[in-house]
């Protein structure tokens, strides 16, 4: 058989028709009958059935369609693999980033890609970690990084930044001591993400072993909202020491550190197990990793 003769078959199969299918691609409709002929002689079995509106596959003609769009598919796939192999990738990658992290690095993110691969098209979709690892894992994303994702066998997983968590309050309000244990933080007014965020259930998953019912007077959900209410005395909140570190001061924010036990949240680059790695992939994920994310 030969690979011609396959997608000629299954553009007749998608079509329904040698008349459609000759004219996608660009034959004699006389010179496609006769293409299709000579593999069912050479197969030995009848492909096609004709109908009053056109052509159906019979049973050997369902089960070859099913055989030859693989072997079409690796086909391509070898092609794309040597054509990479000469020249810089081309195509297009989805990256699916956390907003803070998209906000303080898609811009260093966008410009070494463009000098590293000028050929490919990079993707940026911001979103909340629980809702990028649902997108990875329909295969919308080709990449994700997230915030403490759940142990997923579709997955794989690579930490890429461990970040301690402080309490965080106001400038012009009461000096917060050294360290602040956890039992201790329930007697803080919290503004804190609702579930499902990343950090909340980082949060959650330390204070309920604890039996440690935290004060919570607001949920807010994005955090120069929460940073904004705190400054003005309406409450603490627990964030990152490099989000504290790159707007406290801006927000006129006081912190300290939670502990012990210390809350760390920890960054993950996620890749499907199951998907293609291709070239693009590939070199986009050297990418990642190099990149200082804190």
């Amino acid at each position: 058989m030969e690979l011609r003769h396959l997608e000629y078959f299954v553009q007749i199969v998608d079509t329904g028709s040698f008349s459609a299918a000759a004219a996608n691609l660009d034959l004699a409709q006389p010179t496609l009958s006769r293409q299709i002929a000579a593999l069912e002689e050479e197969l030995q079995q009848r492909l096609l059935t004709r109908t009053g509106r056109g052509v159906k596959p019979t049973e050997a003609g369902l089960a070859l369609a099913v055989h030859a769009r693989a072997m079409l598919d690796i086909a391509q796939r070898a092609k794309e693999e040597l054509r990479d192999l000469q020249q810089s990738p081309i195509g297009r990658i989805s990256i699916g980033l956390p907003p803070r992290i998209s906000m303080a690095h898609s811009d260093v993110l966008i410009n070494r890609f463009r000098e590293r691969l000028p050929r490919a098209v990079i993707s940026i979709t911001e979103g909340l970690s629980v809702h990028l690892r649902e997108w990875l894992l329909a295969g919308r994303l080709d990449v994700a990084l997230l915030f403490d994702p759940p142990n997923t066998p579709a997955l794989n997983f690579e930490v890429l930044l461990h970040e301690e968590l402080q309490l965080v309050g106001p400038l012009h309000g009461a000096s917060l001591p050294a360290r602040v244990g956890l039992v201790a933080l329930a007697q803080y007014p919290l503004l804190l993400p609702s579930a499902p965020s990343s950090l909340r259930s980082v949060i959650d998953a330390a204070f309920k072993p604890r039996g440690i019912e935290p004060q919570i007077v607001a949920e807010v959900g994005t955090v120069s909202t929460v940073m904004k209410l705190v400054s003005q005395g309406m409450g603490y909140t627990i964030l990152p020491e490099t989000v504290v570190s790159n707007l406290g001061t801006a927000h006129k924010l006081s912190r300290t550190r939670i502990g012990p036990p210390s809350l760390r949240n920890t960054l993950k680059l996620a890749v499907p197990k199951s998907g293609p790695t291709s070239r693009l992939v590939r070199e986009t994920l050297i990418l990642l990793k190099e990149m200082d994310f804190s």
